[in-house]
C-alpha cells in the first residue's frame, strides 16, 4: 500500500452547491488536498461516451463550487489562469472563475510537445509561450496528470519566468483529474515556491473524483498501459464515485481507466474512438483467458470480500458515515458472474456507432 496515504483521513468539507467537497488530510504534508464529487464529473469519469464539447462543461459546476468554498475561505476576487496546452484545454477554469465573480486579470500559456527520435520519447520542448509577470499572484490551473512529468517541466518554465523578470506567485489552486504522483510533485513545487517568493501561501489541489494511481504493468487484461491508465488501487476515490460505479454503473467498472485520453476525446475524436475500440477488442479476443474476479479485484482496489472496517481502511474511508451499503455492494461484486464476451461485444458495438454519428458528412 502507498505508505504516503497511511494515516489519512477524508473529511468533508461543505456542500455550497451540487459536488461533493472533501478535504483530504494526510500527515506530513504541507499543501491543501480536496477531492470534488459531482454529477458531472462521474459521468466524464465512467463513459468514453462523452467526447468533445461536453468534456469541458462536464467540470463546470464542480469546479464552480470549489471556487465558491475558496471564496468563502480566503480567496481573493481575483485570479490568473496558467494553461498547458493539450489536457489543460479541458478545464473551464476562465468560465468558473466568472460564474463566481471573479476577476482573471492575466491568461499564460505554454505550448509543450515530446521530443521524439525512432519512436522513443527523449524529453519535453516548450514551443511558445505567453506569461505575463506581476506581483502577488494567485495562478489557477488545470490538467490530466499521471506521470506529472509534462505539468513540473511546464511549470518550472513558469517559476522561472516570474523569478526572472520581477514576479511574484502567492497561491496555486491546481485542478486535475490525476493521480497520487500529485501529492508529491505539489509538495516539490511548493518548496521551491516558498524559497523563491517570500509570502507564497501553499497550494490548494483538487481532485475530480478521487486521487488515483496508475497501472504499474499491464494488469490482469495484458492491455493497461503502465504509467498512463489510472487505477483505484491505492488511491482515495471519493465514495459518491464508488457508489455511482459499483451500485449504478457496474459495466463500468471494467473500462479501461477511469478516464481515456482527454485531450483526443475533445479534439481528436477519431484518436479517442479508435483507443477505446482498440481496448475492447483486445478484451474480447482475451476474454476466454482473463480470470474475472482477479478483474474485479485490479478494478475495485484490493483482494476481497473484505470486513467493513478492513474495507474502510483499505479505500481511506474511515470516519465517514453511512457507507455500509457501499460496502455490502462492493463485496456482493466479488461473486457476480460478469461475463466479459459479452460485455465486450455491446462495448464495441456501441462505440462503433457512435464513431459513425461523428464520421457523417
Amino acid at each position: 500500500m502507498d505508505t504516503l496515504l497511511d494515516g489519512s483521513s477524508l473529511h468533508p468539507a461543505g456542500l455550497p452547491g451540487g459536488t461533493g467537497i472533501y478535504e483530504l488530510r494526510i500527515p506530513r504534508l504541507s499543501n491543501r488536498y480536496f477531492l470534488l464529487s459531482g454529477p458531472g464529473s462521474r459521468t466524464l469519469e465512467a463513459f468514453p461516451e462523452i467526447v468533445g464539447f461536453p468534456c469541458y462543461t462536464a467540470l463546470l459546476d464542480e469546479m464552480i463550487d470549489a471556487f465558491r468554498y475558496l471564496c468563502s475561505n480566503g480567496l481573493g476576487k481575483d485570479l490568473d489562469i496558467f494553461t498547458i496546452l493539450r489536457g489543460g484545454l479541458n478545464y473551464p477554469l476562465e468560465e468558473a472563475a466568472f460564474r463566481c465573480g471573479i476577476n482573471v486579470r492575466n491568461m499564460h500559456f505554454v505550448s509543450c510537445e515530446r521530443v521524439a527520435e525512432n519512436h522513443v520519447i527523449k524529453g519535453l520542448r516548450i514551443k511558445y509561450d505567453k506569461i505575463y509577470t506581476t506581483r502577488n499572484r494567485v495562478l489557477a490551473v488545470g490538467d490530466i496528470l499521471a506521470t506529472g512529468d509534462t505539468f513540473h517541466y511546464c511549470f518550472e518554465h513558469l517559476m522561472r519566468k516570474f523569478l526572472q523578470e520581477g514576479g511574484s506567485i502567492r497561491r496555486i489552486i491546481f485542478f486535475t483529474i490525476g493521480g497520487t504522483r500529485a501529492f508529491r510533485l505539489m509538495e516539490d513545487l511548493s518548496a521551491k515556491l516558498r524559497a523563491m517568493f517570500a509570502g507564497f501561501e501553499g497550494i490548494d489541489c483538487f481532485f475530480f473524483e478521487g486521487a488515483f494511481t496508475v497501472y504499474e504493468d499491464k494488469g490482469v487484461s495484458g492491455i493497461n498501459h503502465p504509467d498512463i491508465d489510472f487505477g483505484w488501487k491505492d488511491g482515495v476515490v471519493a465514495p459518491e464515485f464508488r457508489r455511482f460505479i459499483v451500485q449504478e454503473n457496474p459495466e463500468a467498472l471494467f473500462e479501461k481507466c477511469i478516464i481515456y485520453d482527454g485531450g483526443a476525446r475533445r479534439y481528436q475524436l477519431p484518436v479517442h474512438f479508435d483507443e477505446v475500440l482498440e481496448y475492447w477488442e483486445g478484451i474480447l479476443e482475451r476474454a476466454d483467458r482473463i480470470d474475472v474476479r482477479a478483474l474485479v479485484e485490479e478494478k475495485l482496489g484490493y483482494v476481497g470480500p473484505l470486513p467493513f472496517e478492513d474495507w474502510l481502511a483499505v479505500t481511506h474511508l474511515q470516519g465517514l458515515p453511512g457507507l455500509e451499503d457501499l460496502w455490502t455492494a462492493e463485496q456482493a461484486l466479488f461473486e457476480r458472474p460478469f461475463d466479459l464476451k459479452d460485455l465486450a461485444k455491446r462495448r464495441i458495438a456501441s462505440i462503433n456507432n457512435l464513431k459513425q454519428q461523428y464520421e457523417k458528412d
